[in-house]
Protein backbone atom coordinates (compact mmCIF):
# COMPACT_ATOMS: atom_id res chain seq x y z
CA UNK A 1 0.00 0.00 0.00
CA UNK A 2 1.39 3.41 -0.94
CA UNK A 3 1.91 5.83 1.92
CA UNK A 4 2.86 8.81 -0.29
CA UNK A 5 0.46 11.72 -0.14
CA UNK A 6 -2.30 12.63 2.29
CA UNK A 7 -5.40 10.69 3.26
CA UNK A 8 -8.15 12.47 1.38
CA UNK A 9 -11.77 12.08 2.48
CA UNK A 10 -14.61 13.19 0.21
CA UNK A 11 -17.49 14.35 2.41
CA UNK A 12 -17.89 16.17 5.72
CA UNK A 13 -21.05 14.47 6.89
CA UNK A 14 -21.23 12.05 9.79
CA UNK A 15 -19.13 9.46 7.92
CA UNK A 16 -16.33 11.81 6.92
CA UNK A 17 -15.94 13.52 10.26
CA UNK A 18 -16.33 10.28 12.22
CA UNK A 19 -13.51 8.72 10.23
CA UNK A 20 -11.32 11.80 10.75
CA UNK A 21 -11.89 11.61 14.52
CA UNK A 22 -11.07 7.90 14.62
CA UNK A 23 -7.93 8.50 12.54
CA UNK A 24 -6.70 11.17 14.93
CA UNK A 25 -7.17 8.84 17.90
CA UNK A 26 -4.64 6.50 16.28
CA UNK A 27 -2.39 8.88 14.32
CA UNK A 28 -1.86 12.55 15.13
CA UNK A 29 0.53 13.32 12.28
CA UNK A 30 -0.48 11.87 8.90
CA UNK A 31 -1.90 14.68 6.72
CA UNK A 32 -5.67 14.40 6.33
CA UNK A 33 -7.67 16.53 3.90
CA UNK A 34 -11.47 16.63 3.85
CA UNK A 35 -13.16 17.89 0.70
CA UNK A 36 -16.76 19.08 0.97
CA UNK A 37 -19.24 20.35 -1.57
CA UNK A 38 -21.03 22.27 1.19
CA UNK A 39 -19.90 24.56 4.02
CA UNK A 40 -18.30 21.75 6.04
CA UNK A 41 -20.15 22.59 9.26
CA UNK A 42 -20.13 19.62 11.64
CA UNK A 43 -23.54 18.42 12.80
CA UNK A 44 -25.25 15.17 13.70
CA UNK A 45 -27.58 14.13 10.89
CA UNK A 46 -29.87 12.08 13.17
CA UNK A 47 -30.60 15.27 15.09
CA UNK A 48 -32.30 16.86 12.07
CA UNK A 49 -35.53 15.13 13.12
CA UNK A 50 -35.33 16.54 16.67
CA UNK A 51 -35.07 20.27 15.97
CA UNK A 52 -38.65 21.26 16.78
CA UNK A 53 -38.72 19.07 19.88
CA UNK A 54 -35.48 20.61 21.16
CA UNK A 55 -36.43 24.12 20.07
CA UNK A 56 -33.36 24.37 17.83
CA UNK A 57 -33.11 25.83 14.34
CA UNK A 58 -30.29 24.97 11.91
CA UNK A 59 -27.77 27.13 13.77
CA UNK A 60 -28.76 25.41 17.02
CA UNK A 61 -28.10 21.97 15.51
CA UNK A 62 -24.69 22.99 14.15
CA UNK A 63 -21.84 21.75 16.33
CA UNK A 64 -18.68 23.32 14.90
CA UNK A 65 -17.62 25.28 11.83
CA UNK A 66 -14.71 24.49 9.54
CA UNK A 67 -12.15 26.53 11.50
CA UNK A 68 -13.11 24.79 14.74
CA UNK A 69 -12.95 21.33 13.16
CA UNK A 70 -9.55 22.02 11.59
CA UNK A 71 -8.18 23.16 14.93
CA UNK A 72 -9.81 20.31 16.86
CA UNK A 73 -8.57 17.52 14.59
CA UNK A 74 -5.43 18.97 13.05
CA UNK A 75 -6.72 18.43 9.53
CA UNK A 76 -7.28 20.50 6.41
CA UNK A 77 -10.84 21.06 5.21
CA UNK A 78 -11.76 22.44 1.80
CA UNK A 79 -15.41 23.55 1.88
CA UNK A 80 -17.45 24.52 -1.17
CA UNK A 81 -15.18 22.34 -3.32
CA UNK A 82 -16.75 20.31 -6.09
CA UNK A 83 -15.17 16.96 -7.00
CA UNK A 84 -15.61 16.33 -10.71
CA UNK A 85 -13.73 13.05 -11.09
CA UNK A 86 -11.21 10.53 -9.80
CA UNK A 87 -8.08 9.48 -11.72
CA UNK A 88 -7.16 6.24 -9.94
CA UNK A 89 -4.04 5.74 -12.08
CA UNK A 90 -2.65 9.20 -11.32
CA UNK A 91 -4.01 8.98 -7.74
CA UNK A 92 -5.73 12.31 -8.06
CA UNK A 93 -9.09 13.88 -7.35
CA UNK A 94 -10.24 16.14 -10.14
CA UNK A 95 -11.68 19.33 -8.67
CA UNK A 96 -13.55 22.19 -10.28
CA UNK A 97 -10.49 24.38 -9.64
CA UNK A 98 -7.65 21.92 -10.18
CA UNK A 99 -6.45 18.56 -8.93
CA UNK A 100 -5.60 17.06 -5.53
CA UNK A 101 -3.19 14.14 -5.19
CA UNK A 102 -3.86 11.48 -2.59
CA UNK A 103 -2.02 8.63 -0.96
CA UNK A 104 -5.26 6.98 0.04
CA UNK A 105 -8.75 8.13 -0.85
CA UNK A 106 -11.96 7.61 1.10
CA UNK A 107 -15.37 8.22 -0.45
CA UNK A 108 -17.85 9.30 2.24
CA UNK A 109 -20.18 11.16 -0.06
CA UNK A 110 -23.50 9.99 1.39
CA UNK A 111 -26.78 9.39 -0.38
CA UNK A 112 -29.19 11.37 -2.50
CA UNK A 113 -32.88 11.63 -1.70
CA UNK A 114 -35.31 9.90 -4.02
CA UNK A 115 -37.46 12.43 -5.83
CA UNK A 116 -40.85 12.01 -7.41
CA UNK A 117 -41.91 13.85 -10.56
CA UNK A 118 -45.35 14.97 -9.42
CA UNK A 119 -47.54 17.12 -11.71
CA UNK A 120 -48.54 20.62 -10.63
CA UNK A 121 -46.91 23.98 -10.06
CA UNK A 122 -46.17 23.50 -6.36
CA UNK A 123 -42.85 21.69 -6.68
CA UNK A 124 -40.91 24.57 -5.14
CA UNK A 125 -42.77 23.97 -1.88
CA UNK A 126 -41.55 20.35 -1.65
CA UNK A 127 -38.48 19.80 0.54
CA UNK A 128 -36.28 16.82 1.26
CA UNK A 129 -34.24 17.11 4.44
CA UNK A 130 -31.00 15.22 3.96
CA UNK A 131 -28.45 17.60 5.48
CA UNK A 132 -28.16 20.75 7.57
CA UNK A 133 -28.46 23.00 4.53
CA UNK A 134 -31.72 21.32 3.56
CA UNK A 135 -32.98 21.73 7.12
CA UNK A 136 -32.08 25.42 7.14
CA UNK A 137 -33.94 26.04 3.88
CA UNK A 138 -36.98 24.14 5.16
CA UNK A 139 -37.14 26.07 8.45
CA UNK A 140 -36.54 29.41 6.74
CA UNK A 141 -39.25 28.76 4.15
CA UNK A 142 -41.75 27.44 6.69
CA UNK A 143 -41.41 30.60 8.75
CA UNK A 144 -44.66 31.02 10.65
CA UNK A 145 -46.36 28.25 8.66
CA UNK A 146 -48.25 25.70 10.74
CA UNK A 147 -49.18 22.95 8.26
CA UNK A 148 -46.81 20.35 6.77
CA UNK A 149 -47.63 17.34 4.61
CA UNK A 150 -45.13 14.47 4.70
CA UNK A 151 -44.83 12.04 1.80
CA UNK A 152 -43.52 8.77 3.16
CA UNK A 153 -44.25 6.69 6.28
CA UNK A 154 -40.82 5.16 6.76
CA UNK A 155 -38.47 5.86 9.63
CA UNK A 156 -37.62 9.42 8.55
CA UNK A 157 -41.22 10.36 7.78
CA UNK A 158 -42.41 9.09 11.17
CA UNK A 159 -39.60 10.82 13.05
CA UNK A 160 -40.34 14.14 11.37
CA UNK A 161 -44.06 13.71 11.99
CA UNK A 162 -43.43 13.32 15.73
CA UNK A 163 -40.97 16.22 15.81
CA UNK A 164 -43.18 18.62 13.88
CA UNK A 165 -46.17 17.84 16.09
CA UNK A 166 -44.01 18.52 19.14
CA UNK A 167 -43.43 21.94 17.58
CA UNK A 168 -47.15 22.57 17.23
CA UNK A 169 -47.25 21.98 13.47
CA UNK A 170 -50.26 20.29 11.86
CA UNK A 171 -49.04 17.13 10.12
CA UNK A 172 -50.53 14.90 7.43
CA UNK A 173 -48.62 11.77 6.38
CA UNK A 174 -49.35 10.29 2.95
CA UNK A 175 -47.90 6.94 1.86
CA UNK A 176 -48.85 4.02 -0.42
CA UNK A 177 -48.06 1.42 2.26
CA UNK A 178 -50.71 -0.05 4.56
CA UNK A 179 -48.59 0.19 7.73
CA UNK A 180 -45.78 2.39 9.01
CA UNK A 181 -42.13 1.55 8.40
CA UNK A 182 -42.65 -1.57 6.26
CA UNK A 183 -39.63 -3.84 6.26
CA UNK A 184 -38.48 -2.44 9.59
CA UNK A 185 -41.43 -3.13 11.91
CA UNK A 186 -43.95 -5.99 12.03
CA UNK A 187 -47.58 -4.90 11.87
CA UNK A 188 -48.22 -5.02 15.64
CA UNK A 189 -45.34 -2.65 16.37
CA UNK A 190 -46.16 -0.43 13.38
CA UNK A 191 -49.77 -0.12 14.51
CA UNK A 192 -48.65 0.88 18.01
CA UNK A 193 -46.50 3.69 16.63
CA UNK A 194 -49.33 4.82 14.37
CA UNK A 195 -51.80 4.92 17.26
CA UNK A 196 -49.39 6.97 19.36
CA UNK A 197 -48.72 9.42 16.54
CA UNK A 198 -52.46 9.67 15.84
CA UNK A 199 -53.08 10.45 19.51
CA UNK A 200 -50.45 13.18 19.15
CA UNK A 201 -52.50 14.68 16.32
CA UNK A 202 -50.82 13.28 13.19
CA UNK A 203 -53.29 12.50 10.40
CA UNK A 204 -52.48 9.47 8.26
CA UNK A 205 -53.50 8.82 4.65
CA UNK A 206 -52.14 5.32 4.08
CA UNK A 207 -52.69 3.38 0.88
CA UNK A 208 -52.68 6.70 -0.99
CA UNK A 209 -50.27 8.57 -3.24
CA UNK A 210 -49.98 12.25 -4.07
CA UNK A 211 -51.07 12.78 -7.68
CA UNK A 212 -50.72 16.57 -7.91
CA UNK A 213 -49.22 19.42 -5.91
CA UNK A 214 -50.59 22.82 -6.88
CA UNK A 215 -49.87 26.25 -5.49
CA UNK A 216 -52.72 27.62 -3.37
CA UNK A 217 -52.33 31.08 -1.86
CA UNK A 218 -49.04 30.94 0.11
CA UNK A 219 -49.06 27.16 0.35
CA UNK A 220 -50.05 24.14 -1.70
CA UNK A 221 -53.01 21.86 -2.32
CA UNK A 222 -52.24 18.16 -2.60
CA UNK A 223 -54.52 15.92 -4.66
CA UNK A 224 -54.54 12.33 -3.43
CA UNK A 225 -55.30 9.15 -5.32
CA UNK A 226 -58.61 8.65 -3.47
CA UNK A 227 -59.91 11.91 -4.90
CA UNK A 228 -59.47 13.93 -1.72
CA UNK A 229 -57.36 17.06 -1.30
CA UNK A 230 -55.50 18.57 1.61
CA UNK A 231 -53.83 21.91 2.15
CA UNK A 232 -50.36 22.53 3.56
CA UNK A 233 -47.83 25.31 3.81
CA UNK A 234 -44.96 23.00 2.83
CA UNK A 235 -44.40 19.38 1.83
CA UNK A 236 -41.61 17.15 3.14
CA UNK A 237 -40.66 14.31 0.82
CA UNK A 238 -39.25 11.38 2.84
CA UNK A 239 -39.56 8.50 0.42
CA UNK A 240 -36.04 7.13 0.71
CA UNK A 241 -32.37 7.51 -0.14
CA UNK A 242 -30.11 6.24 -2.90
CA UNK A 243 -26.33 5.92 -2.33
CA UNK A 244 -24.27 8.39 -4.35
CA UNK A 245 -22.33 6.23 -6.79
CA UNK A 246 -21.84 8.40 -9.89
CA UNK A 247 -18.36 9.65 -8.96
CA UNK A 248 -17.15 6.10 -8.30
CA UNK A 249 -18.84 4.64 -11.37
CA UNK A 250 -17.36 7.31 -13.66
CA UNK A 251 -13.91 6.39 -12.30
CA UNK A 252 -14.46 2.72 -13.16
CA UNK A 253 -15.05 1.50 -9.59
CA UNK A 254 -17.46 -1.37 -9.08
CA UNK A 255 -20.90 -0.18 -8.01
CA UNK A 256 -24.22 -1.91 -7.43
CA UNK A 257 -26.79 -0.39 -5.10
CA UNK A 258 -23.86 1.44 -3.52
CA UNK A 259 -20.12 1.69 -4.08
CA UNK A 260 -19.06 -1.92 -3.67
CA UNK A 261 -16.55 -2.56 -0.89
CA UNK A 262 -15.46 -5.60 1.07
CA UNK A 263 -15.45 -5.90 4.85
CA UNK A 264 -12.22 -3.86 4.94
CA UNK A 265 -14.07 -1.06 3.09
CA UNK A 266 -11.79 -1.51 0.05
CA UNK A 267 -13.22 -0.63 -3.36
CA UNK A 268 -12.16 -2.30 -6.60
CA UNK A 269 -9.41 0.34 -7.03
CA UNK A 270 -6.18 0.25 -5.02
CA UNK A 271 -6.02 2.57 -2.00
CA UNK A 272 -9.60 3.78 -2.53
CA UNK A 273 -12.16 3.09 0.19
CA UNK A 274 -15.80 3.95 0.87
CA UNK A 275 -18.00 4.08 3.94
CA UNK A 276 -21.30 5.48 5.13
CA UNK A 277 -24.47 5.88 3.11
CA UNK A 278 -22.66 5.71 -0.24
CA UNK A 279 -21.16 2.28 0.43
CA UNK A 280 -22.42 -1.24 -0.15
CA UNK A 281 -20.43 -3.23 2.38
CA UNK A 282 -20.17 -6.94 1.56
CA UNK A 283 -23.57 -6.76 -0.15
CA UNK A 284 -25.30 -4.63 2.50
CA UNK A 285 -26.43 -1.01 2.30
CA UNK A 286 -27.04 0.04 5.91
CA UNK A 287 -28.28 3.63 6.17
CA UNK A 288 -27.98 3.82 9.95
CA UNK A 289 -25.57 5.42 12.40
CA UNK A 290 -24.24 2.40 14.29
CA UNK A 291 -22.99 0.51 11.20
CA UNK A 292 -21.37 3.74 10.00
CA UNK A 293 -19.51 4.17 13.30
CA UNK A 294 -18.34 0.56 13.24
CA UNK A 295 -17.00 1.11 9.71
CA UNK A 296 -15.21 4.31 10.74
CA UNK A 297 -13.41 2.54 13.59
CA UNK A 298 -12.36 -0.37 11.37
CA UNK A 299 -11.22 1.82 8.46
CA UNK A 300 -9.18 4.09 10.75
CA UNK A 301 -7.21 1.03 11.84
CA UNK A 302 -6.69 -0.02 8.22
CA UNK A 303 -5.51 3.43 7.19
CA UNK A 304 -3.02 3.53 10.06
CA UNK A 305 -1.43 0.23 9.19
CA UNK A 306 -3.57 -2.54 10.67
CA UNK A 307 -5.90 -3.90 7.98
CA UNK A 308 -9.18 -4.48 9.78
CA UNK A 309 -12.46 -5.91 8.56
CA UNK A 310 -15.60 -4.39 10.03
CA UNK A 311 -17.54 -6.51 12.51
CA UNK A 312 -20.99 -5.12 13.14
CA UNK A 313 -22.25 -7.08 16.08
CA UNK A 314 -25.94 -6.60 16.90
CA UNK A 315 -27.12 -3.04 16.34
CA UNK A 316 -30.82 -2.38 16.87
CA UNK A 317 -32.29 0.54 14.94
CA UNK A 318 -33.46 3.24 17.34
CA UNK A 319 -36.47 5.13 16.04
CA UNK A 320 -36.89 8.67 17.37
CA UNK A 321 -40.64 8.70 17.98
CA UNK A 322 -40.73 9.83 21.63
CA UNK A 323 -44.51 9.51 21.75
CA UNK A 324 -43.86 5.77 21.38
CA UNK A 325 -40.21 4.81 21.95
CA UNK A 326 -39.28 2.11 19.44
CA UNK A 327 -36.33 -0.12 18.59
CA UNK A 328 -36.08 -2.81 15.94
CA UNK A 329 -33.70 -5.47 14.70
CA UNK A 330 -35.30 -6.93 11.57
CA UNK A 331 -34.70 -10.60 10.82
CA UNK A 332 -32.89 -11.50 7.58
CA UNK A 333 -35.21 -11.07 4.60
CA UNK A 334 -35.08 -14.77 3.74
CA UNK A 335 -35.37 -16.06 7.32
CA UNK A 336 -37.91 -18.76 8.12
CA UNK A 337 -39.99 -18.24 11.24
CA UNK A 338 -42.91 -16.41 12.77
CA UNK A 339 -43.55 -13.27 14.78
CA UNK A 340 -44.57 -13.90 18.39
CA UNK A 341 -46.17 -10.84 19.95
CA UNK A 342 -47.06 -9.60 23.41
CA UNK A 343 -48.92 -6.31 23.64
CA UNK A 344 -50.29 -3.97 26.27
CA UNK A 345 -51.79 -0.96 24.55
CA UNK A 346 -49.02 0.74 22.57
CA UNK A 347 -46.36 -1.32 24.33
CA UNK A 348 -45.45 -4.19 22.01
CA UNK A 349 -42.82 -6.91 22.26
CA UNK A 350 -42.55 -8.70 18.92
CA UNK A 351 -40.03 -11.54 18.56
CA UNK A 352 -39.23 -13.28 15.26
CA UNK A 353 -38.50 -16.91 16.13
CA UNK A 354 -37.15 -19.57 13.77
CA UNK A 355 -38.71 -23.06 13.55
CA UNK A 356 -36.00 -24.38 15.89
CA UNK A 357 -36.66 -21.67 18.47
CA UNK A 358 -33.82 -19.25 17.70
CA UNK A 359 -34.55 -15.53 18.05
CA UNK A 360 -33.67 -13.91 14.73
CA UNK A 361 -35.18 -10.44 15.10
CA UNK A 362 -37.33 -8.23 17.27
CA UNK A 363 -39.25 -4.98 17.58
CA UNK A 364 -40.17 -3.33 20.87
CA UNK A 365 -42.32 -0.26 21.47
CA UNK A 366 -43.55 1.79 24.41
CA UNK A 367 -42.70 0.36 27.82
CA UNK A 368 -41.10 -2.70 26.22
CA UNK A 369 -38.52 -0.53 24.40
CA UNK A 370 -36.24 -0.79 27.45
CA UNK A 371 -35.76 -4.49 26.62
CA UNK A 372 -33.85 -3.77 23.42
CA UNK A 373 -30.39 -4.44 24.87
CA UNK A 374 -31.44 -7.67 26.55
CA UNK A 375 -33.03 -8.92 23.33
CA UNK A 376 -29.97 -7.83 21.34
CA UNK A 377 -27.90 -10.32 23.33
CA UNK A 378 -30.09 -13.18 22.05
CA UNK A 379 -29.99 -12.55 18.30
CA UNK A 380 -27.14 -13.38 15.88
CA UNK A 381 -25.10 -10.46 14.51
CA UNK A 382 -25.36 -9.33 10.90
CA UNK A 383 -23.24 -11.69 8.74
CA UNK A 384 -20.69 -12.18 11.48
Amino acid sequence: MSEHGPIVIVGTGLAGYSLARELRKLDKDTPVILVSADDGVSYSKPMLSTGFTKGKDADGLAQADVDAMQAQLGIEIRPHTQVTGIDVDARQLQLADGALSYGRLVLACGADVLRLDIPGDGGDRVFSINDLGDYRRFRDTLGEGRRVAIMGAGLIGCEFANDLRNGGIEVDVIAPCDALMPGLLPDAAANAVQRALTDLGVRFHLGEVVERIDRADDGVCLSLSDGSTLDADLVVSAIGLRPRTALAADAGLAVNRGIQVNRALETSAPDVYALGDCAEVDGHVLLYVLPLMACARALAKTLTGERTEVSYGVMPVMIKTPCCPTAAYPPPADAAGDWQTDADGNSVRARFVSPDGELLGFAVTGDFAVEKQALAKEVPPLHG
